[in-house]
């Protein structure tokens, strides 16, 4: 029995992923660099997805969504108070703890960057894709959506 055409199917399988990893990545850089993120690290900006996809929480509850201890994630938070992204205020149900937030200013700059990535990503599309590579690229996208869909 030969193998060879399973062996080649497998081999092309994954010099495909191992691309798609990295265009993925080079495509997420790009579209950060639109958004002008700065000098924010990784865990302010997840924190910052966090609050304002869960909406206010408290340091306890951050720390355990980031995988970190509360004394751990206190310099992300007072970082990222100092830069007047997040705000706290006393939690209505227990005087004791301190509910953060996203502050207006930093809601109206998450607004404004991802503005600024749809429209560096739409410009792209249309100047240097025609449209049957765009119908392409809109298959392509579906199939990828099966990949990470459960």
């Amino acid at each position: 029995m030969n193998s060879q055409p399973d062996d080649h199917q497998a081999v092309r399988t994954s010099v495909l992923a191992q691309d798609l990893r990295a265009l993925m990545g080079k495509l997420k850089r790009r579209l950060r660099d639109q958004a002008h993120i700065g000098d924010l690290t990784p865990s302010q900006v997840s924190v910052l997805l966090h609050l304002e996809k869960d909406g206010p929480a408290t340091t306890s509850r951050l720390a355990r969504a980031e995988g970190m201890r509360p004394q751990s994630i206190a310099p992300v938070i007072a970082a990222l108070e100092n830069a007047g992204l997040v705000s706290g205020a006393p939690d209505p149900a227990d005087g004791r703890q301190t509910l953060l937030s996203l502050t207006q200013a930093c809601r109206k700059w998450v607004e404004e960057g991802r503005a600024a990535r749809q429209d560096w990503l739409t410009r792209n599309l249309q100047t240097r894709l025609s449209a049957e590579e765009q119908d392409k690229v809109a298959e392509a996208v579906e199939l990828l959506r099966r990949l990470v869909d459960e």
